[in-house]
Order: C-alpha cells, then sequence, then structure tokens
C-alpha cells in the first residue's frame, strides 16, 4: 500500500490515485461487483453512497443478499453480475453495472424489476399488500445510449402519459448511461451533483489524462473515495487481482467469439443469414458455458440469448 498518497484528514477523501497505479476498470461488473460487495465498512459506505446518489435520499446498505456460490477457480463460473441488497430503511435494491450491454438490455432490465418486486415475501396471517416495500432496479450502463436526450440519469415507474397521472407504485428503474459522462468530464467538480461525480469516476477512473478530475473527486466525496480505496486495494492484491484478470479474460474471450463470428457472417452471408449463424454461434457457446456450470443468467450476458431459451438448451443437456 505505499503508493496511496494519505491526504489531509480534515478533507473529505482519504486516498488519490497514483501516477504509477493502473487499477482494474471498474465498469466491467465483475470488478463492479468485487468492489462494492467486500466485506469492508468502506465497501459497503460505497455502496450505501452511490445508491443513495441514485435513488436521491439517503439509504444505508443493511444486507447484501448473495446471489451466488463464490468462485473457487476458473471451472466454477456460476456467477451474476448484479448486487442484491436491503436498505436499514427496508428499500430492496438491485444495481448491475452492465459494460457491453445485450439487445434486449431493456427487456432484461424490466423483467429483473419486476422478480424483484413480486418475489417479496408477504404470505402469513400477520401480513398484506401494504407490507410490500418500494424495490430500485438500477443499471448502469456503457457502449450504448438507450434515450435520444442527454440526461445522464433516468427514472422511471408506472404512469399514464395520456391523463399525466403517476399511479404511486413502489417500483423504480433507474437507468444511468455513462456515455453521456462526455459533456461532463470538463464541468467544474464543485457544479456536479453525487449522481454526475460517480458517472465521471466510473467512465474516467482508467483514464490518466483525467487523473486530476478523479483525485478531485476523491478528495470531495467521501464514498467514493471509499470505492476508489477499496479497488486500489484489489488492484494490488496479486491474489485478488489475478482471480479478477482471469474472470475478465474469460468474458472477453466469450465476447471475442462471439463479435469474430458476426463479423465473419457480415461478410459471409446475407442479413438472414447472419442471424442464423448468430444464433447457432451464441447456441453452441450456451451449451459450453453451461456445461461448465455457468447459470442461464451469466449464460445470457454473455450471449444475448433470451432466458427461455438457455433454459430450454439446459434442459435439453
Amino acid at each position: 500500500m505505499q503508493n496511496i498518497k494519505k491526504i489531509d484528514e480534515t478533507k473529505t477523501g482519504h486516498v488519490q490515485l497514483m501516477e504509477t497505479d493502473n487499477p482494474l476498470d471498474i465498469r466491467y461488473d465483475h470488478i463492479f461487483k468485487a468492489v462494492f460487495t467486500k466485506d469492508t465498512p468502506a465497501s459497503k459506505g460505497a455502496l450505501s453512497g452511490l445508491i443513495s446518489a441514485l435513488i436521491g435520499r439517503k439509504v444505508i446498505v443493511e444486507t447484501i443478499m448473495a446471489n451466488e456460490p463464490p468462485i473457487i477457480n476458473d471451472s466454477d463460473r456460476r456467477i451474476r453480475f448484479d448486487i442484491a441488497c436491503k436498505a436499514l430503511s427496508g428499500e430492496l435494491v438491485n444495481i448491475e453495472m452492465s459494460f457491453n450491454p445485450g439487445l434486449n438490455e431493456l427487456a432484461k432490465i424490466e423483467y429483473y424489476a419486476s422478480r424483484q418486486f413480486s418475489g417479496q415475501d408477504i404470505q402469513g396471517k400477520d401480513k398484506d399488500y401494504a407490507d410490500l416495500v418500494e424495490t430500485f432496479q438500477i443499471a448502469i450502463v456503457d457502449k450504448e445510449v438507450f434515450f435520444p436526450d442527454e440526461a445522464l440519469v433516468h427514472t422511471f415507474l408506472y404512469y399514464d402519459p395520456i391523463h399525466r397521472i403517476s399511479f404511486k407504485g413502489k417500483t423504480r428503474i433507474i437507468m444511468v448511461e455513462l456515455l453521456k459522462t462526455d459533456g461532463l468530464i470538463d464541468k467544474p467538480i464543485h457544479e456536479m451533483d453525487s449522481s454526475e461525480k460517480w458517472s465521471v469516476f466510473f467512465q474516467y477512473l482508467t483514464n490518466k489524462e483525467k487523473r486530476a478530475t478523479i483525485n478531485e473527486i476523491l478528495e470531495r466525496e467521501e464514498e467514493i473515495a471509499m470505492a476508489g480505496e477499496t479497488l486500489i486495494h484489489i488492484s494490488r492484491n496479486e491474489i485478488e487481482q489475478a482471480r479478477l484478470t482471469s474472470e475478465l479474460k474469460y468474458v472477453l474471450d466469450m465476447q471475442d467469439a462471439r463479435v469474430s463470428f458476426e463479423r465473419k457472417g457480415r461478410v459471409e452471408g446475407r442479413e438472414e443469414g447472419m442471424k442464423e449463424g448468430r444464433y447457432e454461434r451464441n447456441t453452441e457457446i450456451a451449451r459450453n458455458l453451461l456445461a461448465k456450470g455457468s447459470t442461464p443468467e451469466f449464460v445470457h450476458e454473455i450471449t444475448g440469448l433470451p432466458l427461455e431459451t438457455i433454459i430450454k438448451i439446459q434442459t435439453s443437456m
């Protein structure tokens, strides 16, 4: 930890990135999850701060619900990249980083939002629908822009667009589009809101040309500094870095296989042929991943195949 620069303890932040630091890219979802689910005050504080910034009110994470066993080695790929947690005030939050969102990303987000709300246990003689708590499905996406405006963060809820009346439901979908930080990076830090600072941190963390901006954010924002501290520790821990790098290689290899096949298809076949070839290749990749113990959700992340198709493939194996 000799390269972590300690700064004035009277200020908000406690760490700075040095010139020699090469932190892992937190936009990769498994690294994102590693940073925000460690059993440390810094990790939990960072997660609370991130959720608070996006929801718009103070939230303290009480419990992180494990949704898969830990990865022991490269053959153990039973993983989902979302973080499911419960706030001290009762809200249920599911948050995910999608560095390479799929074609069906919006449908996937809506699917998990509905599952999260309907999955609450209100059975029993002492419970009723009033016991349902607010749920938040948060998706931070990169590489794609889904909405045509310039807004960085969108919050969706049930709403009648004709009569302009809110349903006042307890389900929220929040989306952050990191590509829209391009217009923010030169904005003075003191003029950024919390969600903008978090987004700039995610998008430019590994960009050494913007390191002064990132360090100013780390100095000003305690919860972001907690995330930075956790990531620096992970990046400098040889064993943990090796594990995460191995996981990253696995993900990138699968993506490379898919993209390479799609490019080949564009050259060799017509559009219909490309669709069929892409489906066949993704089906092959899905079978290989399932054979190695991957969950249908993880296979969906890599291949983009519908969950129903992946489950059918799994059942037929």
